[in-house]
């Protein structure tokens, strides 16, 4: 059975993945990236962009495990870009330049029209103006059988989980503290009805924690 997923979503340790002052040069908010300085040490991302080297061990395992059986992804529109004060927004191609990563659909929630873009290595941006039943709706379709993987942001995994439409989830926790910033689980009270822990596994630089949702 298909399900949703979120992978490799990272957060602070006081629960922020990203910080404020986000923008077409800091993607994460202003000294966000850092977040991610786990990723990209590992031998996975830098494969994603061809490149050669990188580490391997628990971090490079669980990036490569991000992208099994992905059959099209879910993302907000901060997530996709630009900032709402960019002028150039109908240009705007998203942040990855031309050839981003995922190399399947990709569903973005706005309130805005745009027309779907396509991109090289089989990448295409479908944004969907009606809610987030109706771009998982889409995806699943679109996934032919596979997962369904929610990119993120913040905010498009909190509606998703105060839906309980998240099936698993995959946290890395990093020994870094933000103070402030978006968080996923804020204002979600009874979340911790629907999901449980089934998985924690440390590295030297994070930790990983896996969220499963609970049978009824």
């Amino acid at each position: 059975m298909p399900k949703l997923v979120v992978r490799s979503f990272t957060l602070s340790l006081d629960g922020f993945s990203a910080a404020p002052g986000q923008s077409q040069e800091a993607p994460f908010g202003k000294d966000g990236l850092r977040l991610m300085n786990w990723v990209f040490a590992t031998r996975h991302f830098n494969a994603m962009y061809g490149r050669p080297g990188g580490v391997e061990g628990v971090d490079h395992d669980f990036m490569a495990k991000s992208d099994e059986n992905i059959g099209a992804s879910i993302m907000g529109r901060h997530m996709f870009g630009p900032p709402p004060d960019t002028k150039d927004k109908a240009a705007w191609k998203g942040w990855w330049g031309e050839n981003p990563p995922y190399h399947h659909p990709v569903f973005v929630l706005t309130h805005e029209k745009k027309a779907s873009i396509a991109m090289e290595g089989g990448t295409r941006f479908t944004f969907v103006n009606d809610g987030i039943e109706s771009a998982l709706k889409q995806a699943f379709t679109a996934a032919h059988g596979k997962d369904v993987r929610l990119a993120g942001g913040a905010d498009t995994v909190r509606q998703y989980l105060k839906a309980g439409l998240i099936d698993e989830l995959h946290l890395v926790q990093v020994p870094l503290l933000l103070g402030q910033g978006e968080r996923i689980f804020e204002g979600l009270g009874g979340v911790e009805d629907l999901y449980e822990c089934v998985e924690f596994t440390p590295s030297q630089a994070v930790s990983h924690l896996r969220l499963v949702k609970k049978k009824p």
